[in-house]
């Protein structure tokens, strides 16, 4: 609703001394679809820029773009704000811009990392014409399965011991659910399948579940299958072995051209067939509840184990096989693999591995055209009918290629070649540091948010590093490490990419999250897989939960964390789910989470801004125009007492605020308490070792 204030309003604004004394926490604006419209524009359309400044505060605002000083003129305002605007046309190359903001004598600018004395270009905003993301993607809630532990829906397809050799040991068959995980796991198999993830579709609707998030689920050796041996099927040891022929290997035998069943099993195309259709059925099951699936693309390397190699000799002689390039120089696959040595052949191993690991063979794009295109082919299958998923998470993505150049041109393709098949589906990447250069709207939708959630929040709340293998107590606590470190990691984002951002606490590559709030360093051949559930804290866990199902982004649950599993990094992290023993109050607790993550529109696509940072405490709100919440985590073992100026996010005096969730040591309640607002001012105190969130009436 539009106010305007009465003469007399505005000459005790002015007497009273709130102009020209600049107010710099009323100055906002980012790359929400409140403040950018359309958000994510086609060329030729035109876009109007808002800017928000307290009322009667600023004498004249300009919208600096691409080098042009536009003037911009209020089109609305309340008795906080004044909403500037001005109008654009989307062109074909980027948009960037900032603000230019006068007030008396002061000048400043605002940019994606706030107001500033002078505006450092590389933190301006900026817009790709013709860059979406999937809308269903926003704010939505994923599930990560690691699938060989999660659940074992048909035992008919478990790996049998001694079915294979990989890497110095032939597989075993764990028959004990709940046996921990051995150092040395990549051989050990569980019997987790997709038949148990389709047994397990209540579950995951009754928890609030959008998203499922496969590990690797196509032919592999290991149980994490990022050791891809065909492409073109699901595992059958996931999927339906109905052909079910041949001995394991003999004892003593490490020769796997001798692994008689295994050669059947993932060979004999009526259990491929026969695994796909399944998966199909899968797929149309998930969507049927209204619900999305992706898979694990792991494009930079593939497995020794794979047919276009074949250096296990499986598929050598193998009806409807051409011979892998370990096998022969005349394979139509040799291009596919760079190999050093032109006359080692037959079965030439001076092929070059993926960080020297002569099980994962790196892909040489670069010197073949076939490869690339059978990838891009790949690409295009499994998200179009009658597969149909919804996207595709990138192993190692930054590493695939052997220069930048070439990197950045393979995923522009796979980008065009994903979005043809499928303009709903997903490109979310596993990566590192900085994503600026990949999220220019024509190569990723988004990343795996290491270093803008998982990072940061690890090292505030529990102050050790994500693998459990430092202590930092300088970080723990430390809110201007935290609030510097997310403020400037969300900056390397554009905002439709932040929105659609996994923001994990746990995954397979790293510790869970409840043993990291133990503070201790270890890894489970330093400690122990017993040492990782001892001393751990579900008040801080509970803190954690809350942060990530109301910051921007698509909050992820790792299988298992919201039922208490415990772990240190891979490949303990990776303990099956504890079915009959899990933590019900830890369910509970991340099914009232994700209900509140999505009542509120503030929490799905709102705005963020932290409004106060002290010694382990850290307070911020989410909003739209006029929807509020607060958030407020005290790490203390003491109350404390606040003051917050809560008008910044656009909360009105004597306004209420409902606190609709409140966690601490022992639980959490859902039991609501009002809070009115007084002099611009929440005050309230903020109980030891507490997570709270409230939300304006």
């Amino acid at each position: 609703m539009s106010y305007s204030k009465t003469a007399a309003e505005r000459l005790f604004s002015y007497v009273t001394g709130t102009k020209p004394v600049l107010n710099v926490g009323g100055l906002f604006s980012d790359g929400t679809e409140y403040y950018v419209s359309p958000q994510t524009p086609k060329a030729g359309e035109q876009v109007k820029i808002r800017f928000r400044a307290s009322a009667d505060n600023v004498d004249r605002v300009y919208l600096v773009c691409n080098g042009e000083k536009i003037p911009m003129d209020v089109e609305d305002g309340n008795k906080l704000f004044d909403f500037y605007a001005a109008t654009i046309t989307a062109g074909e190359n980027m948009i960037n811009y900032y603000f230019e903001i006068h007030s008396g004598r002061v000048t400043c600018f605002y940019n994606k990392y706030g107001v500033e004395k002078e505006n450092n270009n590389d933190f301006n905003f900026e817009i790709y014409p013709g860059f979406s993301v999937p809308k269903w993607a926003e704010g939505a809630v994923f599930y990560q399965i690691f699938v060989d532990r999660f659940c074992n829906g048909d035992p008919d397809n478990d790996v049998l011991d001694n079915e294979y050799f990989y890497i110095n040991s032939g597989t075993k068959q764990v028959k004990d659910w709940f046996k921990y995980p051995e150092n040395m796991d990549v051989g050990c198999f569980y019997g987790g399948d997709l038949q148990g993830v389709m047994n397990k579709l209540d579950y995951l609707q009754d928890l609030g579940i959008d998203v499922i998030y496969l590990n690797p689920v196509f032919v592999s050796p290991s149980n994490h299958k990022y050791d891809i041996q065909d492409y073109d099927y699901i595992d059958p040891h996931f999927g339906k072995i109905v052909v079910d022929e041949g001995s394991v290997l003999p004892d003593g035998c490490r020769e796997n051209k001798q692994s008689a069943r295994y050669i059947n099993r993932v060979t004999n195309k009526a259990n491929l067939e026969a695994s796909n259709q399944f998966f199909i059925e899968l797929v149309e099951e998930i969507h049927k509840r209204g619900m999305k699936v992706i898979l694990d693309g792991v494009f930079n390397h593939c497995g020794s184990f794979n047919k276009w190699l074949d250096r296990e000799r499986i598929y050598e002689g193998e009806e409807g096989y051409e011979n892998g390039a370990y096998i022969s120089a005349d394979s139509p696959y040799r291009s596919f693999f760079k190999f050093h040595n032109e006359y080692e052949w037959p079965y030439n191993g001076s092929y070059d591995g993926w960080w020297g690991h002569d099980t994962l063979p790196k892909l040489n794009y670069e010197e073949s055209d076939k490869l690339t295109e059978y990838i891009m082919n790949i690409a295009k299958k499994w998200v179009s009918p009658p597969y149909n998923v919804d996207g595709w998470r990138l192993d190692v993505a930054a590493d695939l290629g052997h220069s930048a150049e070439y990197n950045h041109r393979f995923w522009r393709e796979f980008r065009k070649a994903v979005k043809e098949a499928n303009p709903e589906a997903i490109i979310l990447a596993e990566h590192y540091g900085d994503p600026k250069q990949w999220l220019r709207g024509d190569q990723w939708d988004t990343v795996m948010n290491y270093d803008a959630f998982m990072e940061p929040i690890t090292w505030f709340l529990c102050g050790v590093e994500k693998h459990s293998d430092e202590f930092r107590g300088d970080l723990l606590g430390n809110p201007d490490a935290f609030i510097g470190a997310m403020n400037y990691h969300m900056s390397r984002f554009q905002r439709p990419s932040l929105g659609v951002a996994m923001n994990e606490l746990s995954n397979h590559d790293h510790s869970r999250f409840l043993t990291r709030t133990n503070r201790k360093v270890g890894r489970t051949h330093t400690l122990g897989p017993d040492a990782a559930n001892y001393d751990i804290d579900k008040g801080i866990f509970r803190q954690a939960v809350v942060f990530q199902m109301t910051w921007p982004g698509a909050p992820t649950v790792y299988y298992g964390d919201e039922a208490g599993l415990c772990g240190w990094t891979d490949p303990d992290n990776r303990r099956t789910y504890p079915w009959g023993r899990e933590d019900v109050d830890l369910i509970r607790f991340h099914k009232d989470m994700i209900k509140i993550h999505k009542t509120y529109e503030a929490l799905m696509k709102g705005s963020v801004l932290f409004l106060h940072g002290a010694h382990k405490i850290i307070c911020y709100g989410r909003f739209t125009d006029n929807k509020q919440v607060i958030v407020i985590l005290n790490t203390n073992y003491e109350d404390v007492d606040l003051r917050l100026h809560v008008r910044r996010v656009g909360v009105f005096n004597h306004s209420i605020m409902t606190r609709v969730m409140l966690t601490n040591e022992q639980g959490y309640t859902l039991e609501t308490v009002d809070y009115m607002v007084e002099h611009n001012l929440l005050t309230i105190k903020a109980p030891k070792m507490s997570a709270m969130v409230l939300v304006r009436k």
